[in-house]
């Protein structure tokens, strides 16, 4: 009786991860011997090793200690890196430059990683995928992606002794050495899937994933090669006298539903608007000489939208198809639709769009008026502080009174300035509290006059106990305030008069540079006023142009000493829009993102992903960042028409 060879059992998600935490300790070994290899060979990374000599020692130890916690909620099925929640108005997220140059870091080890694993990453990334049941996989299916490790390698990086930008010199010399050992783990992982026998089944998702996964990735990449012209209408097949082809239409139409990033009900609507595009090609022939037509600008914006959800059933999408579909049937019903027609039609989808984004923000704009407020703290203190030390030169204080006034009482001023606005109640009530109490301390020899002064001093304590509370001012200093305020108004309501001990006010640095430039001088209540009315008082959207973002190469942005390459950075900057959509690497993973709301001074800009809980505030240096490395671009700058046209070129220069 023959006996049968027992097929191996199917890999688990456990048994997967499981053999990744014992590859751990190997790993964890390799790294530490590799980096410090890397950085003591190659000159470029000489100046941070007085920054990796402290950390030699104990690396292996931390990195374990990161990575298996990580790997061990990955064995109860929940995604290691999944992003926090955000709860609160308070937990808005804030990245800055520093922030971003951690994200670029990450990003930079990631890359290396995937260049060097991708078939590897594509076979787990699919096997992953299955066991959770998924048919559109992608790279977040993997709890053992890149990502996870490179993660570990930044927090360790953080304890260095060095700047943000040491840190990021520490991720590059470390991107190979990932890049190596993990190619060791994921071939042993790998060799368990192809001896479970899965090899035919992940081969089959693998190419299906390949064509159709990390858009975002591709687009980076993209955007750092040299580069490349892409293709027009020109480039393909003429008809009769240099004349398009007459099925051009219809081969270009057919390549643009194909795309793998678009999901069906998007191409069901873009599919009925090619009665209209048809239609509007047989009255205007530069529709198909002219690829920035009206009527493929309404196409690429439609798919650029539509490309930004990863599910049919998101209500968000819902509700963006069913105004396009009203907009469609529009331009189908007529016979003979006209440019106007169009153009209007994409009008409107761009009013929609951004009227959408701005409500996703409502309810974060009290913390970004805060936020876009900040900046001008520095600049109001200290136009405040001058005023308030002009106003009390001469005035009979005592020295806690004094010393409050000319630093808390500012602070206080300015934080709810900050807090809720220049015009709000607190700080009208701040402002004004001074001279009232300034003039509690003037001398008042009738009974009549002292008895008002009896009546003002419960308002006047109260008022300062709330500006105190703004600024969390410690409860002696308080005390000790009130109590000289106390035994000076005492003082005064025994009849006596208090003496003026004159200090003279400190000019401000502002004010010894206009002296030195021979400015004209203002008073502190000019400068104040001058403060005051200098910026509207509602902080409201930005309205800014909706162009297409420009097609420059990243290359021209990463000159980093060069003009031309400052002046790329802040024209795509200046043509951020609110209501478009951005694959961009934040807080060290891919989010896709819609610019929701851009702050007045174009400093703050707040993006909302497809769950509207993951809310970042992205600083102008964050972006500055985060374009030259290719980490942030527009759905809409990979246009679904312009990938058509470079596929059917490509299969004719094939052909």
């Amino acid at each position: 009786m023959s006996t049968l060879t027992p097929r191996l059992a199917v890999p688990t998600l456990h048994s997967l991860v499981d053999d990744a935490i014992a590859q751990v300790p190997t790993l964890a070994h390799y790294l530490g011997e590799a980096i410090h290899d890397e950085l003591r060979d190659k000159p470029q990374y000489f100046a941070v090793q007085g920054a990796w000599r402290p950390l030699r020692a104990r690396f292996a130890e931390e990195f374990k200690a990161i990575v298996l916690p990580l790997l061990r909620t990955a064995r109860e099925g929940h995604d290691p890196l999944k992003s926090r929640s955000f709860g609160s108005l308070d937990s808005l997220s804030l990245v800055d430059e520093k922030q971003a140059l951690r994200d670029v870091g990450i990003a930079h080890v990631v890359q290396a990683a995937e260049d060097v694993n991708r078939m590897e990453l594509l076979e787990l990334n699919t096997c992953f995928a299955a066991l959770k049941g998924t048919t559109r996989p992608h790279g977040g299916h993997n709890p053992l992606r890149p990502a996870v490790f490179a993660h570990a390698l930044q927090q360790i990086f953080e304890k260095a002794n060095t700047d943000g930008q040491g840190g990021y010199v520490l991720m590059q010399a470390s991107a190979q050495p990932m890049a190596k050992g993990l190619a060791q783990l994921y071939v042993h992982l790998g060799k368990q899937l192809h001896d479970a026998e899965l090899s035919e089944m992940i081969t089959r998702n693998t190419v299906a994933l390949r064509n159709s996964g990390a858009d975002h990735q591709r687009l980076a990449r993209a955007r750092l090669e040299p580069t490349s012209h892409h293709a027009s209408f020109d480039s393909l097949a003429p008809g009769v006298d240099g004349r398009p082809a007459p099925d051009l239409l219809s081969r270009l139409y057919k390549q643009i539903l194909a795309d793998t990033r678009l999901l069906p009900p998007v191409k069901n609507l873009l599919n009925r608007l090619q009665i209209a595009v048809v239609r509007m090609a047989k009255t205007d022939p530069m529709v198909l000489r002219n690829q920035e037509h009206v009527t493929w600008q309404l196409l690429n914006r439609m798919a650029a939208q539509g490309m930004a959800y990863e599910r049919a059933d998101d209500p968000n999408l819902q509700e963006f198809l069913a105004f396009m579909s009203a907009e469609v049937n529009a331009l189908v019903e007529v016979p003979l639709p006209t440019t106007a027609m169009f153009e209007q039609s994409l009008a409107r989808l761009d009013k929609q769009v951004g009227q959408s984004a701005k409500q996703r923000s409502q309810r974060n704009a009290a913390v970004l008026a805060a936020l876009e407020r900040e900046e001008f703290r520095a600049e109001w203190l200290e136009v405040i502080t001058e005023q308030i030390a002009e106003q009390i030169t001469r005035s009979p204080v005592g020295p806690r009174l004094r010393a409050f006034l000319s630093h808390r009482w500012p602070e206080a001023i300015v934080q709810a300035m900050v807090l809720q606005g220049r015009e709000a109640p607190d700080v009208q009530a701040a402002i004004e509290l001074v001279d009232p109490l300034l003039d509690s301390l003037k001398a008042v020899p009738t009974e009549p006059e002292r008895e008002a002064l009896r009546q003002s001093l419960p308002g006047l304590i109260d008022g300062l106990r709330r500006g105190a509370a703004l600024v969390a001012t410690p409860q002696t200093e308080l005390d000790g305030v009130l109590q000289e305020l106390m035994v000076l108004h005492g003082r005064l309501l025994r009849g006596q008069t208090l003496p003026i001990e004159t200090v003279p006010a400190m000019p401000s640095m502002a004010t010894v540079s206009r002296h030195s430039q021979g400015a004209p001088e203002t008073t502190a209540d000019e400068r104040l006023r001058r403060l005051m009315d200098e910026r509207p008082s509602q902080w409201a959207y930005a309205e800014v142009d909706r162009g297409e973002l420009p097609t420059v190469p990243v290359q021209l942005y990463s000159g980093h000493a060069s003009a031309e390459a400052q002046s790329a950075v802040n024209a795509w900057l200046e043509k951020l829009s609110v209501g478009t959509w951005y694959h961009l690497f934040v807080q060290g993973g891919w989010l896709t993102a819609q610019l929701t709301w851009i702050g007045e001074t174009r400093q703050h800009h707040l993006f909302v992903g497809q769950d509207a809980e993951q809310r970042h505030s992205l600083t102008r240096g964050a972006l500055e960042r985060l374009l030259p490395n290719g980490l942030i671009t527009a759905l809409g700058e990979d246009s679904v028409v312009q990938r058509a046209v470079d596929t059917l070129v490509q299969n004719l220069g094939d052909a």
